[in-house]
């Protein structure tokens, strides 16, 4: 356990709540202070229940056969023999709790504000590689004082989120290690009464641009637990100045074209990175996000319909908070307006290939994605899912055309990264199974125990082929939130990571809060986004009809809705409240090879540091939190990866809270030194291998 100082505290305390002012005007451009730019008048499950589902024996009697169609009986009393125990209302954590889960049997980590990673009894820890750190032959020791582009572009970047592990042999001991860089927060990056916010310099704005993207490096496991990074061929720094191939169905479009690529199919950079996931076949997909922050003067854009689109995807008038509009005309709208349209994709990288050209995969839509995890079907296809991550925007879903060929040769990574190009772009629509008299906004459980229901896959498109009135293929993939909003998908409440569970084949997203939900004028509470003024989140869960994930139609069920236990209006998949650690605010998640699931958080409502939870999903103990491990003070748990030996997290923008004469946190050095991103693994004491399992 770390030696740091704990200072607990009471769930709601005076510690100012969620993000610093800093880390929303840096990471997302202040977007939960402007208007959510969904003003779509979607229908909503809350709006029509009582004209459509006066009596809930109808809905399970009639209208779920109807709905979902092809006679999937989903949560009716016919569903048992297609739909998991725990999805037909059984294993549901109110049976008796048993022994601790494996995977989950560690002692949880206590709510606090210490400026540490604290850990379990009977847990190691040590920093990874932290901003700055050697990645590439050549490059400097870091040097806060003295920094240059051409260092930067050689070293680990800033604020570091997505890490996946890739193996390199059978044994584990070798892995490439690839990780996100989200952002930059130029205030704290440079010393203290160097960076004027007005007027960075051009040297200072080519630092910033090196220090986004991502990084590969080859990591070995220490024997005496943890990793290490080393000198390899692999190593790799990906930058805003790095060329990537555009490819997919709108390759090419008039959309995509800039004075600087008249080609629509080559773009400089990749920007905003946040979660992500590790292909079957060994590369990385990585999500686009806040990308709209980045451009200036998008009130120069005057055509009526040109700028409804900047409208809806938030680009905001004037100049940019970076200024980068400045030392390069691309980010300027008035100039270069399709440049925008060039962010907002789902990238791939092949880690095992370090001459290879990353790629912007274009039919799997545009818009703030937090990530892309895959799932194969059952005949062989390949599923995609991802969030966009705004307030009331939505949960979207592609499917290939081609097969999936397993192996991680270079021929089966060519052949399977191409699947991504071809298939059917889908967006999610959520209904419930409850009278609209018992989802009122507050959170309290309608009468049969549970927010569920049952869910459609709407198609946008197929190839060149649209399936949205008014929109072609080519703006159907380029403005894809316009497409979902003229079908109807379901507004949710920040739909973040979304990923399959390897055991139970289910598919977990977490949604990380929105208190507009409710307010005038905007989306009331729906059965799928319960609470009105939802500060804490919750984590969806839904089954695919028959548990292919080529289905369009699915089950669904909210595991937790988040929050301090104590009160009315959070739930924990049943469990006992009084044994559950309080979480708030799910972000990311992951599995352990139990099926557990793993959450880390951003921007905790309830007074204590963001950190790491596990889960378990099945059982008499679904739904029983138990927090790993909290991130230091002002940072955001992020990552991560969970194996049999090792958790690794992404401790990201430590400190923002305060300036950079006197950051909250000076994690991970200590002292008076600067805070900087870093990744950190935990381990369990004692020999690496079974002995030393991560919750055993």
């Amino acid at each position: 356990m770390s030696t740091e100082p704990r200072r607990l505290l009471p769930l709601l305390s005076s510690h100012r709540p969620g993000r610093s002012a800093v880390t929303c005007e840096y990471r997302c451009g202040n977007a939960c202070a402007h208007p959510a730019p969904n003003t779509s008048d979607n229908t909503y499950f809350g709006d029509v229940a009582k004209s459509v589902l006066s009596r809930r024996g109808a809905l399970k009697a009639t209208a779920v056969m109807s709905a979902t169609a092809a006679g999937f009986a989903a949560l009716s009393g016919t569903a048992a023999a297609e739909v998991p125990a725990a999805l037909a209302g059984r294993g549901n954590g109110h049976g008796k709790p048993s022994r601790p889960v494996p995977g989950t049997d560690f002692t949880p980590v206590a709510p606090n504000t210490a400026d540490a990673v604290v850990i379990p009894d009977g847990y190691d820890q040590e920093v990874v590689i932290r901003w700055g750190d050697p990645v590439l032959p050549g490059a400097p020791r870091f040097d806060h004082r003295n920094q240059t582009a051409a260092a930067q572009a050689m070293q680990f970047g800033y604020n570091n989120d997505f890490v996946g592990l890739i193996p390199q042999d059978s044994s584990g001991w070798r892995h490439l290690m690839v990780v996100n860089h989200e952002y930059t927060t130029e205030t704290h990056m440079f010393p203290a009464g160097t960076y004027d916010p007005n007027n960075p310099t051009e040297e200072q704005v080519r630092i910033a641009w090196a220090a986004h993207g991502m990084s590969v490096v080859q990591t070995v496991r220490d024997p005496q637990g943890g990793l290490k990074v080393v000198p390899s061929r692999y190593n790799r720094r990906i930058t805003m100045d790095t060329e990537f191939e555009v490819r997919g169905p709108a390759a090419g479009s008039d959309l995509l074209k800039t004075s600087a690529d008249p080609s629509g199919r080559v773009v400089l950079g990749t920007q905003n990175n946040c979660a992500g996931g590790v292909t079957p076949w060994g590369t990385v997909l990585s999500g686009e996000e806040n990308f709209n922050q980045y451009f200036a003067n998008a009130d120069a854009v005057t055509d009526p319909v040109e700028a409804e689109r900047l409208r809806r995807y938030g680009f905001k008038a004037g100049a940019s908070r970076r200024k980068w509009e400045r030392f390069d005309k691309r980010w300027d709208l008035g100039q270069e307006p399709n440049e925008a349209n060039r962010f907002g994709w789902v990238v791939e990288i092949d880690p095992n290939d370090p001459n290879s050209t990353p790629i912007k995969h274009t039919a799997l839509g545009r818009f703030k994605h937090e990530g892309a995890n895959i799932k194969i079907t059952k005949d062989g296809r390949v599923a995609v899912y991802s969030g966009d991550d705004e307030r009331f925007d939505y949960i979207y879903k592609f499917v290939s055309n081609g097969r999936y060929k397993p192996g991680r040769s270079a021929h089966a990574r060519r052949h399977n990264s191409r699947l991504l190009d071809d298939g059917t772009l889908y967006v999610a629509k959520f209904t419930g199974d409850s009278p609209a008299n018992e989802i009122d906004g507050s959170g309290r459980l309608p009468s049969d125990g549970e927010f569920d229901g049952t869910g459609t896959w709407i198609p946008l498109a197929s190839g060149n082929v649209s399936h949205v009135p008014g929109m072609t293929a080519e703006e159907v993939y380029v403005f894809t939130r316009l497409a979902a909003d003229k079908v109807g998908a379901t507004k949710m409440d920040r739909p973040e990571d979304i990923e399959a569970n390897p055991v139970n084949g289910r598919v977990y997203a977490a949604l990380t809060n929105n208190s507009d939900r409710g307010k005038a004028g905007k989306a009331a509470a729906d059965e799928a986004n319960p609470r009105n003024g939802n500060r804490n989140g919750h984590v969806l869960e839904w089954e695919e009809h028959r548990g292919d994930a080529a289905s369009t139609t699915f089950a669904w069920r909210l595991l937790l809705v988040c929050g301090d236990p104590a009160e009315a209006d959070t739930y924990f998949g049943g469990f006992d409240k009084s044994k559950v650690s309080p979480i708030s605010c799910p972000d990311n998640v992951a599995f352990d090879s139990h099926g557990n699931l793993w959450i880390s958080t951003d921007g905790n409502a309830l007074g204590s540091n963001d950190g790491l939870f596990a889960v378990p999903v099945e059982g008499p103990n679904r739904g029983q939190v138990k927090q790993f491990l909290t991130v230091p003070i002002g940072a955001e748990a992020c990552g991560p990866v969970i194996t049999d030996d090792v958790v690794l997290v992404a401790v990201q923008h430590p400190g923002e809270g305060g300036t950079a004469e006197n950051p909250e946190s000076h994690w991970p050095d200590g002292g008076a030194a600067q805070p900087r991103p870093s990744i950190v693994a935990v381990w369990k004491k004692g020999k690496w291998g079974r002995s030393g399992r991560i919750g055993s």
